[in-house]
């Protein structure tokens, strides 16, 4: 498993932003896709985004697609997710993830890595 540390949650209004940060830890990164899920109260957790940390390509929900923004930066092995467009049923826990297998399957695993989450409240 890779230790993994998400910064940026708060409390903001409808149609603002606000960008989420995973910084993780470990040497052998390059192997790896690292991504974003969510959970609602009362509903199950959910795939938001993700990103092969190799090649930079992202994949995203139909949710969020053209609201949200996934990236990486090598030097300091962050992620972020960039939100913008915010409405309220984005009010959730954010969960950075990390997992070896392809980015482009991370909506239908169940990654290995998991942050500890930072809550993120869109009011209206």
């Amino acid at each position: 498993q890779v230790p993994l540390v998400e910064s940026g949650g708060g409390l903001v209004q409808a149609g603002d932003s606000l960008r989420l940060s995973c910084a993780a830890s470990g040497l052998a990164f390059s192997g790896y896709a690292m991504g974003w899920f969510r959970q609602a109260p009362g509903k199950e957790r959910e795939f938001v985004a993700a990103i092969s940390w190799i090649s930079g390509s992202t994949y995203y929900a139909d949710s969020v697609k053209g609201r949200f923004t996934i990236s990486r930066e090598h030097a300091k092995i962050t992620v972020y997710l960039q939100m913008n467009s915010l409405k309220p049923e984005d009010t959730a826990v954010y969960y950075c993830v990390a997992d070896r297998r392809a980015a482009q399957s991370m909506a239908v695993i169940t990654p290995s890595s998991w942050g500890q989450g930072t809550q993120v409240t869109v009011s209206s």
